[in-house]
Protein backbone atom coordinates (compact mmCIF):
# COMPACT_ATOMS: atom_id res chain seq x y z
CA UNK A 1 0.00 0.00 0.00
CA UNK A 2 1.06 3.55 -0.76
CA UNK A 3 2.74 5.30 2.19
CA UNK A 4 2.70 9.05 2.78
CA UNK A 5 5.13 11.10 4.86
CA UNK A 6 3.84 13.06 7.89
CA UNK A 7 5.01 16.56 6.99
CA UNK A 8 8.81 16.67 6.75
CA UNK A 9 9.27 13.97 9.40
CA UNK A 10 10.65 10.51 8.66
CA UNK A 11 7.33 8.88 9.64
CA UNK A 12 5.40 7.20 6.84
CA UNK A 13 1.76 6.14 7.09
CA UNK A 14 -0.90 4.51 4.94
CA UNK A 15 -3.44 7.03 3.57
CA UNK A 16 -6.12 6.41 6.21
CA UNK A 17 -5.93 6.94 9.99
CA UNK A 18 -8.00 4.93 12.48
CA UNK A 19 -9.76 7.32 14.85
CA UNK A 20 -9.46 5.97 18.41
CA UNK A 21 -12.18 8.16 19.90
CA UNK A 22 -14.59 5.20 19.64
CA UNK A 23 -12.49 2.97 21.93
CA UNK A 24 -14.10 2.91 25.36
CA UNK A 25 -17.18 4.64 23.94
CA UNK A 26 -19.05 2.97 21.06
CA UNK A 27 -16.56 0.08 20.82
CA UNK A 28 -15.75 -1.95 23.93
CA UNK A 29 -12.30 -3.46 24.55
CA UNK A 30 -13.04 -6.77 22.80
CA UNK A 31 -14.43 -5.10 19.67
CA UNK A 32 -11.61 -2.53 19.72
CA UNK A 33 -9.04 -5.36 19.59
CA UNK A 34 -10.84 -6.93 16.61
CA UNK A 35 -11.02 -3.60 14.79
CA UNK A 36 -7.34 -2.87 15.38
CA UNK A 37 -6.36 -6.38 14.28
CA UNK A 38 -8.40 -6.00 11.09
CA UNK A 39 -7.05 -2.52 10.34
CA UNK A 40 -3.45 -3.70 10.66
CA UNK A 41 -4.10 -6.89 8.68
CA UNK A 42 -5.47 -4.79 5.81
CA UNK A 43 -2.13 -3.01 5.47
CA UNK A 44 -2.75 0.14 7.52
CA UNK A 45 -0.52 1.38 10.33
CA UNK A 46 -1.70 4.75 11.72
CA UNK A 47 -3.84 5.07 14.88
CA UNK A 48 -4.89 8.41 16.38
CA UNK A 49 -6.12 8.92 19.93
CA UNK A 50 -5.97 11.50 22.74
CA UNK A 51 -5.60 11.48 26.51
CA UNK A 52 -9.14 12.90 26.83
CA UNK A 53 -10.83 10.01 24.91
CA UNK A 54 -13.47 8.97 26.04
CA UNK A 55 -13.99 11.30 29.02
CA UNK A 56 -17.46 12.38 27.80
CA UNK A 57 -18.93 8.94 28.50
CA UNK A 58 -20.66 8.74 31.92
CA UNK A 59 -18.38 6.92 34.35
CA UNK A 60 -15.21 7.55 32.30
CA UNK A 61 -12.39 9.83 33.44
CA UNK A 62 -10.35 10.05 30.21
CA UNK A 63 -7.55 7.77 29.08
CA UNK A 64 -9.85 4.86 28.22
CA UNK A 65 -8.89 4.86 24.53
CA UNK A 66 -5.14 4.99 25.23
CA UNK A 67 -5.53 2.18 27.78
CA UNK A 68 -7.30 -0.09 25.25
CA UNK A 69 -4.65 0.62 22.61
CA UNK A 70 -1.88 -0.03 25.17
CA UNK A 71 -3.41 -3.35 26.18
CA UNK A 72 -3.69 -4.31 22.49
CA UNK A 73 -0.06 -3.35 21.79
CA UNK A 74 1.10 -5.44 24.75
CA UNK A 75 -1.08 -8.43 23.84
CA UNK A 76 0.02 -8.40 20.19
CA UNK A 77 3.69 -7.41 20.67
CA UNK A 78 3.47 -5.26 17.54
CA UNK A 79 4.58 -1.78 18.66
CA UNK A 80 7.08 -1.53 15.79
CA UNK A 81 4.32 -2.19 13.22
CA UNK A 82 2.15 0.81 14.14
CA UNK A 83 2.39 4.59 14.21
CA UNK A 84 0.69 5.91 17.35
CA UNK A 85 -0.54 9.49 17.54
CA UNK A 86 -2.00 10.94 20.71
CA UNK A 87 -2.84 14.41 21.97
CA UNK A 88 -2.75 16.53 25.10
CA UNK A 89 -4.19 19.90 26.07
CA UNK A 90 -7.95 19.29 26.19
CA UNK A 91 -9.62 19.41 29.60
CA UNK A 92 -8.84 16.34 31.75
CA UNK A 93 -10.19 17.90 34.96
CA UNK A 94 -8.60 20.15 37.59
CA UNK A 95 -4.98 20.96 36.72
CA UNK A 96 -5.16 18.84 33.58
CA UNK A 97 -5.36 21.23 30.65
CA UNK A 98 -3.26 23.40 28.36
CA UNK A 99 0.27 23.35 26.96
CA UNK A 100 2.47 24.58 29.82
CA UNK A 101 5.81 22.81 30.24
CA UNK A 102 4.93 21.57 33.73
CA UNK A 103 1.67 20.00 32.58
CA UNK A 104 3.18 18.54 29.38
CA UNK A 105 5.84 16.71 31.40
CA UNK A 106 3.13 15.07 33.52
CA UNK A 107 0.74 14.38 30.66
CA UNK A 108 3.30 12.59 28.50
CA UNK A 109 4.15 10.16 31.32
CA UNK A 110 0.46 9.40 31.85
CA UNK A 111 -0.05 8.70 28.13
CA UNK A 112 3.11 6.55 27.88
CA UNK A 113 1.93 4.54 30.90
CA UNK A 114 -1.55 3.95 29.46
CA UNK A 115 -0.17 3.12 26.00
CA UNK A 116 2.42 0.76 27.58
CA UNK A 117 5.16 2.12 25.34
CA UNK A 118 8.28 4.21 25.84
CA UNK A 119 7.68 6.54 22.88
CA UNK A 120 4.86 8.33 21.04
CA UNK A 121 5.30 8.65 17.27
CA UNK A 122 3.22 11.83 16.89
CA UNK A 123 2.39 13.95 19.95
CA UNK A 124 -0.15 16.67 19.22
CA UNK A 125 -1.38 19.87 20.85
CA UNK A 126 -5.12 19.09 21.00
CA UNK A 127 -6.15 22.73 21.42
CA UNK A 128 -4.28 25.99 21.16
CA UNK A 129 -3.34 27.46 24.56
CA UNK A 130 -3.17 31.27 24.33
CA UNK A 131 -2.20 31.44 28.04
CA UNK A 132 1.14 29.70 27.46
CA UNK A 133 3.93 31.25 25.33
CA UNK A 134 4.47 29.32 22.09
CA UNK A 135 8.21 29.17 22.94
CA UNK A 136 7.50 27.35 26.21
CA UNK A 137 5.36 24.69 24.52
CA UNK A 138 7.81 24.06 21.68
CA UNK A 139 10.80 23.95 24.06
CA UNK A 140 8.97 21.34 26.14
CA UNK A 141 8.37 19.28 22.99
CA UNK A 142 12.09 19.62 22.21
CA UNK A 143 12.91 18.12 25.63
CA UNK A 144 10.54 15.21 25.02
CA UNK A 145 12.10 14.54 21.60
CA UNK A 146 15.62 14.71 23.07
CA UNK A 147 14.53 12.24 25.78
CA UNK A 148 13.34 9.83 23.06
CA UNK A 149 9.74 9.94 24.30
CA UNK A 150 8.35 11.66 21.17
CA UNK A 151 9.33 11.34 17.51
CA UNK A 152 7.39 14.22 15.90
CA UNK A 153 4.82 16.81 16.94
CA UNK A 154 1.54 18.07 15.51
CA UNK A 155 -1.21 20.61 16.12
CA UNK A 156 -4.97 20.14 16.22
CA UNK A 157 -7.71 22.79 15.94
CA UNK A 158 -5.23 25.64 15.35
CA UNK A 159 -6.12 28.71 13.29
CA UNK A 160 -3.91 29.64 10.33
CA UNK A 161 -2.53 32.62 12.27
CA UNK A 162 -1.54 30.55 15.31
CA UNK A 163 -0.09 27.71 13.24
CA UNK A 164 1.94 30.25 11.24
CA UNK A 165 3.16 31.88 14.48
CA UNK A 166 4.21 28.48 15.81
CA UNK A 167 6.11 27.63 12.62
CA UNK A 168 7.86 31.02 12.68
CA UNK A 169 8.84 30.47 16.32
CA UNK A 170 10.27 27.03 15.49
CA UNK A 171 12.36 28.47 12.65
CA UNK A 172 13.54 31.47 14.67
CA UNK A 173 14.59 29.52 17.76
CA UNK A 174 15.62 26.22 16.18
CA UNK A 175 12.83 24.35 17.99
CA UNK A 176 10.83 21.35 16.68
CA UNK A 177 8.04 22.34 14.32
CA UNK A 178 4.53 21.03 14.01
CA UNK A 179 4.69 18.44 11.20
CA UNK A 180 0.93 17.82 11.07
CA UNK A 181 -2.39 19.58 11.48
CA UNK A 182 -5.58 17.85 12.62
CA UNK A 183 -8.50 20.07 11.55
CA UNK A 184 -12.23 19.45 11.28
CA UNK A 185 -12.56 18.67 7.57
CA UNK A 186 -15.12 16.88 5.43
CA UNK A 187 -17.44 17.57 2.49
CA UNK A 188 -19.99 19.25 4.76
CA UNK A 189 -17.40 21.31 6.67
CA UNK A 190 -15.02 22.81 4.14
CA UNK A 191 -14.80 26.52 4.93
CA UNK A 192 -12.70 26.39 8.11
CA UNK A 193 -9.84 24.47 6.47
CA UNK A 194 -9.95 25.46 2.81
CA UNK A 195 -8.42 28.89 2.41
CA UNK A 196 -5.57 30.26 4.57
CA UNK A 197 -5.11 27.08 6.61
CA UNK A 198 -4.91 24.74 3.61
CA UNK A 199 -2.62 27.16 1.75
CA UNK A 200 -0.28 27.31 4.75
CA UNK A 201 -0.16 23.51 5.05
CA UNK A 202 0.70 23.13 1.36
CA UNK A 203 3.32 25.88 1.47
CA UNK A 204 5.00 24.53 4.62
CA UNK A 205 4.61 20.79 3.85
CA UNK A 206 2.38 20.15 6.86
CA UNK A 207 0.68 16.73 6.83
CA UNK A 208 -3.10 17.04 7.23
CA UNK A 209 -5.00 14.36 9.16
CA UNK A 210 -8.51 15.80 9.37
CA UNK A 211 -11.15 14.50 11.79
CA UNK A 212 -14.91 13.91 11.39
CA UNK A 213 -14.08 12.84 7.82
CA UNK A 214 -17.60 11.40 7.38
CA UNK A 215 -19.41 14.29 9.14
CA UNK A 216 -20.54 12.19 12.13
CA UNK A 217 -21.63 9.43 9.75
CA UNK A 218 -23.85 11.67 7.61
CA UNK A 219 -21.73 11.11 4.48
CA UNK A 220 -22.25 7.34 4.69
CA UNK A 221 -25.84 8.01 3.60
CA UNK A 222 -27.41 6.32 6.62
CA UNK A 223 -29.06 9.56 7.80
CA UNK A 224 -31.49 10.79 5.16
CA UNK A 225 -34.35 11.95 7.39
CA UNK A 226 -34.71 13.21 10.96
CA UNK A 227 -36.12 9.83 12.00
CA UNK A 228 -32.84 8.15 11.00
CA UNK A 229 -30.91 10.09 13.67
CA UNK A 230 -33.10 9.09 16.63
CA UNK A 231 -31.32 7.07 19.31
CA UNK A 232 -27.96 6.99 17.47
CA UNK A 233 -24.75 7.93 19.32
CA UNK A 234 -23.81 10.38 16.56
CA UNK A 235 -27.35 11.15 15.43
CA UNK A 236 -27.39 14.66 16.89
CA UNK A 237 -24.12 15.46 15.13
CA UNK A 238 -25.45 14.23 11.79
CA UNK A 239 -28.89 15.89 12.11
CA UNK A 240 -27.54 19.37 11.35
CA UNK A 241 -26.53 18.24 7.86
CA UNK A 242 -30.10 17.41 6.80
CA UNK A 243 -30.15 20.50 4.58
CA UNK A 244 -30.38 21.29 0.88
CA UNK A 245 -26.56 21.20 0.65
CA UNK A 246 -26.50 17.90 2.55
CA UNK A 247 -28.99 16.20 0.22
CA UNK A 248 -27.20 17.65 -2.84
CA UNK A 249 -23.88 16.26 -1.58
CA UNK A 250 -25.37 12.82 -0.89
CA UNK A 251 -26.88 12.76 -4.38
CA UNK A 252 -23.46 13.42 -5.92
CA UNK A 253 -21.85 10.74 -3.71
CA UNK A 254 -24.60 8.28 -4.65
CA UNK A 255 -24.02 8.91 -8.37
CA UNK A 256 -20.22 8.50 -8.16
CA UNK A 257 -20.56 5.49 -5.85
CA UNK A 258 -22.75 3.75 -8.41
CA UNK A 259 -20.05 4.20 -11.07
CA UNK A 260 -17.47 2.57 -8.77
CA UNK A 261 -19.76 -0.10 -7.28
CA UNK A 262 -18.99 1.53 -3.93
CA UNK A 263 -20.76 3.16 -0.97
CA UNK A 264 -21.25 6.94 -0.49
CA UNK A 265 -18.97 6.99 2.58
CA UNK A 266 -16.17 5.33 0.61
CA UNK A 267 -16.45 8.02 -2.06
CA UNK A 268 -16.40 10.80 0.57
CA UNK A 269 -13.15 9.36 1.95
CA UNK A 270 -11.69 8.84 -1.54
CA UNK A 271 -12.37 12.53 -2.23
CA UNK A 272 -10.37 13.47 0.89
CA UNK A 273 -7.50 11.10 0.05
CA UNK A 274 -7.30 12.63 -3.43
CA UNK A 275 -6.97 16.18 -2.06
CA UNK A 276 -3.33 17.35 -2.48
CA UNK A 277 -3.21 18.85 1.03
CA UNK A 278 -4.49 15.75 2.82
CA UNK A 279 -2.14 13.02 4.10
CA UNK A 280 -4.40 10.52 5.87
CA UNK A 281 -7.97 11.44 6.89
CA UNK A 282 -9.15 10.06 10.23
CA UNK A 283 -12.09 7.65 10.16
CA UNK A 284 -13.57 5.30 12.75
CA UNK A 285 -15.42 2.01 12.64
CA UNK A 286 -17.40 0.39 15.46
CA UNK A 287 -18.00 -3.00 13.84
CA UNK A 288 -16.24 -5.27 11.36
CA UNK A 289 -18.65 -4.53 8.49
CA UNK A 290 -17.83 -0.81 8.73
CA UNK A 291 -14.13 -1.65 8.89
CA UNK A 292 -14.32 -3.85 5.78
CA UNK A 293 -15.90 -0.96 3.89
CA UNK A 294 -13.40 1.56 5.20
CA UNK A 295 -10.22 -0.35 4.32
CA UNK A 296 -11.24 -0.65 0.64
CA UNK A 297 -11.35 3.13 0.23
CA UNK A 298 -7.76 3.82 -0.94
CA UNK A 299 -8.32 1.50 -3.91
CA UNK A 300 -10.98 3.89 -5.27
CA UNK A 301 -9.43 6.37 -7.72
CA UNK A 302 -11.78 9.22 -8.59
CA UNK A 303 -11.58 10.88 -12.01
CA UNK A 304 -11.11 14.67 -12.27
CA UNK A 305 -14.72 15.01 -13.46
CA UNK A 306 -16.01 12.99 -10.48
CA UNK A 307 -14.01 15.16 -8.09
CA UNK A 308 -15.44 18.27 -9.79
CA UNK A 309 -18.97 16.85 -9.52
CA UNK A 310 -18.56 16.28 -5.77
CA UNK A 311 -16.83 19.65 -5.31
CA UNK A 312 -19.68 21.47 -7.00
CA UNK A 313 -22.41 19.72 -4.98
CA UNK A 314 -20.71 20.30 -1.63
CA UNK A 315 -19.75 23.97 -2.01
Amino acid sequence: MEKRRLGKSSIEVAPLTFGGNVFGWTADAAMSFRLLDGFLAAGFNFIDTANVYARWVPGNTGGESETIIGNWLKARGNRDKVVIATKLGADMGPGGKGLSRAYMMRAVEDSLHRLQTDYIDLYQSHRDDPETPIEETLAAYQTLIQQGKVRAIGASNFTAARLAASLQTSARLGLPRYETLQPLYNLMERAAFEGDLEALCLEETIGVIGYYSLASGFLTGKYRAAADTAGRARGAGAAKYLTEKGFRTLAALDAVAQAHNAKPGQIALAWLIARPSVTAPIVSATNLDQLAEMVQTPEIKLTPSEIAQIDSASR
